[in-house]
C-alpha cells in the first residue's frame, strides 16, 4: 500500500479488510503492528526506482540485513571470543546454514530487526575499547536497540547482554547507572509511545495474546518436541550440527567473553518460553535465535579445530562429516519452502489485476490467508462467506481458485451475478453486475 499511497509510518494500511486478525471490521484496512520502519525503506526504494517491483525491494533490504548482521558477528566474536578465527566461523556458519539463506530472502522484518539488536550490542562492546569515542558509540548502541525493538519487540531478547557489558565497563557506579538509564530510556520510550499511538485503531491490531501461551503448550512436551527437536535439532541444524552446538555449550567461556554469549543464549530461551505458542505455530520465530546458534555452533567446531584432547585427524574428519551432514539434512526440510504449491493464485491475482478496476474491492477466498488478495493487488476480505454483508460494506469483485460448481458459493454467485472470466483454475465475478432473472 505505501507503494500506491506514499509511505506514511505513522498510518500503515493493508489489504485485509476482514476481521479475522483483530476481531474488529477493518474498513480502511489498518495495519497496526510493529513499526513499519523494513517496509516503509522497501517502499521508499521501490518509488525512488519504479522498474523495481517492491517485493525484491523488500527482499533486498534482508538481504542487506542478514549480510550486515554477518559481518557484525564476525567482528564482535572476532574480538571478544578466544580467537579471530572463532569470529569467522561464525559469520560462516550464520550465513551458510539453509535455514539462514532461505529465510534470509524472504520479505519478513525479523532480520532487519536482528541487524539493529547485533549492533546494538556490537556498538557497547566497542564502547569498552574506544575511551575517546565511548558516548558517540554508546548513543548509537542505543539507538540501535530502539530501532530494533520498535521494528521487532521481540529482537529484545538478543539485547539481554546489554547491561552486563555497560556494567562491566564501568563497574558499579553512579556512572553505570546513569549510562543504563539513558540506554533504557532511549530504547523504551519509542517503543511505548508506538503502542499508545496505535491503540488508537484497535480494529488494526491483530489478537496477540494467544503468541505467549495458547493451550498452555509452554514447558509441555509438544514444546519440547517442536522447538527443540523439529526445529533446532532438525529444521536449523540438520541433526549433526547439534554435536558443535553441544560442544560449544559445554566449551569453557574465554576472559574477554565473560558472560557475554551465555546471556545471550538465556535471552534465547527466555523467548522461547515467553513466547511459547508463537515459537511452535510459526517457525519463522526462530529467526531471531539464529546469532546465538550460530555462535555455539561455531565455538563447538572452533574447539574440534583446536584441541588437544583428540587426535587431530579424528577430529578433523568429525568436523567434516558434521559439517556437511549438517548443512545437507537441513538444506533436504528446507528445500521444500521454496515451492510454491499453488501456483494459480498468482496467475488469478494477474488477471484480476488487469480485469479489475483498481479501486474495487475483492473478495478472494483463501481460508483467511491474505497470500492470495495480496496477488490481486487490491484491498478485500480473503474469506467468503456473508456475501451480501461485505457487499453492503463495499465489495465489488469475488475471486476465486475454486472455480467448478463443486465450489457452492461460486456456484450460487455464478448464477447470480456477471462473470468475468471462469476457467478450469480460477473465476473472477462481478459483484456489481446481477445477471437479469
Amino acid at each position: 500500500m505505501y507503494v500506491l499511497n506514499g509511505v506514511d509510518l505513522l498510518y500503515p494500511r493493508y489489504q485485509d479488510l476482514s476481521n479475522i486478525q483483530s476481531g474488529h471490521d477493518n474498513p480502511n484496512g489498518w495495519r497496526m503492528v510493529e513499526f513499519p520502519l523494513y517496509q516503509g525503506v522497501a517502499a521508499t526504494l521501490t518509488r525512488w526506482f519504479p522498474v523495481i517491483p517492491v517485493e525484491i525491494s523488500l527482499r533486498f533490504v534482508t538481504i542487506a540485513s542478514v549480510v550486515g548482521t554477518a559481518i557484525l558477528l564476525t567482528l564482535m566474536v572476532a574480538k571478544i571470543g578466544s580467537s579471530p578465527f572463532l569470529g569467522v566461523l561464525t559469520g560462516f556458519t550464520y550465513a551458510l546454514l539453509p535455514y539462514s539463506i532461505f529465510y534470509g530472502r524472504t520479505v519478513l522484518p525479523e532480520n532487519f530487526a536482528v541487524f539493529w539488536a547485533v549492533l546494538s550490542v556490537y556498538l557497547c562492546i566497542q564502547v569498552e575499547a574506544d575511551t575517546k569515542r565511548n558516548w558517540l558509540l554508546f548513543i548509537g548502541a542505543s539507538l540501535s536497540g530502539a530501532v530494533a525493538l520498535l521494528v521487532k519487540p521481540t529482537a529484545g531478547f538478543l539485547l539481554l547482554p546489554v547491561p552486563y557489558l555497560i556494567i562491566r565497563r564501568y563497574k558499579v557506579s553512579f556512572s553505570t547507572l546513569f549510562r543504563l538509564c539513558i540506554y533504557s530510556v532511549v530504547c523504551l520510550v519509542p517503543f511505548f509511545a508506538w503502542r499508545r499511538w496505535i491503540a488508537q485503531f484497535p480494529e488494526g491490531i491483530p489478537v496477540f495474546e494467544w503468541l505467549l501461551n495458547k493451550d498452555d503448550i509452554r514447558f509441555k512436551g509438544a514444546w519440547f518436541q517442536w522447538l527443540f527437536a523439529e526445529r533446532l535439532g532438525k529444521l536449523i541444524l540438520g541433526y549433526w550440527g547439534v554435536l558443535p552446538f553441544g560442544l560449544g555449550v559445554l566449551v569453557p567461556a574465554s576472559k574477554k567473553e565473560g558472560w557475554l554469549f551465555h546471556l545471550l543464549g538465556l535471552g534465547g530461551l527466555l523467548y522461547l518460553s515467553v513466547f511459547a505458542a508463537g515459537n511452535v505455530q510459526h517457525d519463522y520465530y526462530q529467526i531471531i535465535l539464529l546469532p546465538i546458534v550460530s555462535i555455539y555452533v561455531a565455538k563447538g567446531l572452533h574447539f574440534l579445530f583446536t584441541n588437544t584432547v583428540f587426535p587431530k585427524r579424528f577430529c578433523a574428519l568429525v568436523t567434516v562429516v558434521c559439517c556437511l551432514f549438517m548443512l545437507a539434512f537441513s538444506w533436504y526440510t528446507m528445500r521444500t519452502y521454496y515451492w510454491i504449491n499453488r501456483p494459480e493464485i498468482i496467475e488469478a491475482g494477474q488477471a484480476a489485476d488487469a480485469m479489475v478496476p483498481k479501486g474495487a474491492k475483492v473478495i478472494a477466498p483463501y481460508n483467511g490467508d491474505t497470500t492470495f488478495l495480496y496477488q490481486t493487488k487490491r484491498q478485500g476480505w480473503p474469506l467468503g462467506f456473508d456475501i451480501d454483508k461485505k457487499i453492503a460494506m463495499g465489495a465489488t469483485h469475488y475471486v476465486t481458485v475454486s472455480p467448478t460448481d463443486a465450489d457452492f458459493e461460486t456456484k450460487e454467485l455464478a448464477s447470480k451475478y456477471t462473470v468475468i472470466i471462469r476457467n478450469d483454475k480460477f473465476a473472477i465475478i462481478d459483484l456489481t453486475k446481477p445477471k437479469q432473472q
